[in-house]
């Protein structure tokens, strides 16, 4: 239904996009990503346009994981603040956490509560909490979202016609952002425009001063981020304790250290370039088909012969896909959904590469307990079943590579000025050192607070924080006790 209801305007757009680059000079194959972290041909988009929700998201989170694999990490929390809503992922020994069943427009995390969308997709968590996220008081509470000033007429700093506070109004007033450096100084922000919404629209609905204010906007936001972190990390059997964080976004960098601090982790990781990682994703993406048989049996009163003739006609369709895209170098995954008898949520299991015999069939059964377990905490005993039979083919193609920086630098040459900002810790504004990024080399040590500043995003570092550049320019950050 989905597919149906959206595929007429995506092919539409599809076509435009593909007509507008071609007239630009482009003559590259184009291909679009997918919600389950591959690339396919534009044509399989517009007829398949279901596959592509939350393809943004799920791209920033492969940006997460080649970050990871850069700085050795490879267990971490992918978070994506922009200016409307922020994403946040899991990623388990290299690889993102994939779902078979999504859920669009869900209520506080709780399955079930959204509109279920049965294709595969990168397991994330998306909340209305971003830089245009709108601040009131409602019922004498301050609350954060989802509603969003957009970017037009956006927060009340950028002088565009909004009126109601924002994130970025709350953010701007406790000089956490540049006012004359905002995208890289093409747009000037005005500090008063801030003051005068916070202070109409929460500060005195609520008895404070504006930076009382400002302040409790800042710390709800990150409240509401901090949950969704523990639901995307605790609630899957994994303590954040020994995750490492990987933020970007244009808005991810400012909240980080807070939401680091919030959930214990105690490693940081802010790439270059942070306002626009998302796109380091998609070159770091191979192309991606993804098949499905459906096929209900206990585990044992599956019948071989029909599992096997399921998997020759899904092959059969992935080979010609791939070589269709161009692609010569290919990889064939096998998996099969598994649940309870009587449950209706599903886990899914890979399915060694070999062949499948009843032993074979034993041992997915006790990769599903196990994996069960690990999950939720616990097993019930009752008969296993299969539900769906999926083949995930892989077209590998060339991946982006990062160089890495040889010269070498200390943080005093990248040192721009010092700007009055307000840290909880001290319960005032106080000096605080603001760092070129674009400056910053390996070796350079930052001991918090501090501030550092690049064209599309800003990165706070906390007072009981310390930051090093590593040698692909990653901005490295330590908290107490890491």
């Amino acid at each position: 239904v989905v597919n149906a209801y959206t595929r007429p305007k995506t092919e539409k757009y599809v076509e435009e996009l593909a007509e507008g680059l071609k007239a630009e000079g482009f003559r590259a194959r184009l291909f679009i990503m997918t919600a389950a972290g591959g690339i396919v041909p534009v044509e399989t988009a517009a007829r398949f346009p279901v596959r592509i929700l939350e393809s943004g998201p799920a791209a920033g989170t492969l940006a997460a994981t080649f970050i990871g694999e850069l700085v050795g990490e490879n267990n971490l929390i992918s978070f994506d603040m922009g200016g409307t809503t922020a994403k946040v992922a899991l990623v388990e020994r290299g690889q993102p956490r994939i779902t078979t069943v999504f859920e669009v427009g869900g209520y506080r995390f709780k399955k079930g509560s959204g509109y279920p969308v049965e294709v595969p997709t990168i397991d994330l968590i998306e909340i209305g909490a971003g830089g245009g996220s709108i601040a009131h008081v409602e019922m004498g509470l301050l609350k954060v979202g989802p509603e969003s000033a957009g970017a037009d007429p956006g927060p009340a700093c950028y002088g565009l016609g909004g009126t109601q506070p924002t994130v970025t109004d709350a953010d701007l007033v406790l000089g956490y952002l540049n006012p004359d450096y905002f995208i890289g100084g093409e747009m000037k922000l005005q500090r008063e425009l801030a003051i005068k919404a916070i202070e109409e629209y929460v500060a005195k609905p609520l008895g404070l001063n504006v930076v009382e204010a400002a302040l409790g906007i800042h710390d709800v936001v990150n409240a509401n981020m901090a949950r969704a972190m523990r639901a995307v990390s605790i609630e899957r059997g994994k303590d954040p304790r020994m995750l490492t964080l990987v933020a970007f976004g244009g808005a991810g960098p400012v909240h980080a250290n807070r939401l680091a601090e919030q959930n214990k982790i105690k490693k940081l990781v802010i790439p270059l370039a942070a306002g626009v990682a998302t796109a380091i994703g998609m070159l770091a993406s191979d192309v991606k088909f993804d098949f499905v048989r459906t096929y209900v049996a206990r585990v044992e009163e599956v019948n071989l012969e029909m599992m096997r003739s399921l998997y020759e006609e899904m092959e059969g369709e992935a080979v010609s896909l791939l070589k269709a895209a161009g692609v010569t170098r290919m990889e064939l995954e096998r998996s099969v959904d598994m649940r309870y008898v009587g449950q209706a949520y599903e886990l899914n299991v890979q399915i060694p590469d070999e062949e499948i015999s009843p032993s074979t069939l034993k041992a997915l059964e006790a990769s599903f307990v196990d994996l069960y377990e690990k999950t939720y905490g616990f097993t019930t005993g009752d008969p296993v079943e299969t539900v769906n039979w999926r083949l995930l083919a892989i077209g590998k193609v060339p991946r982006v590579k990062i160089k890495r920086a040889e010269e070498k630098g200390k943080a005093e040459d990248a040192l721009k000025g010092k700007r009055k900002v307000f840290f909880a810790e001290y319960g005032e504004y106080v000096e605080c050192d603001i760092y070129d990024r674009y400056k910053l080399l390996p070796r350079a040590f930052i001991q918090g607070p501090a501030i550092v500043e690049e064209r599309e995003s800003t990165a706070v570092i906390c007072p009981k924080a310390k930051a090093t550049v590593d040698e692909y320019l990653n901005l490295i950050v330590t908290l107490e006790g890491g």
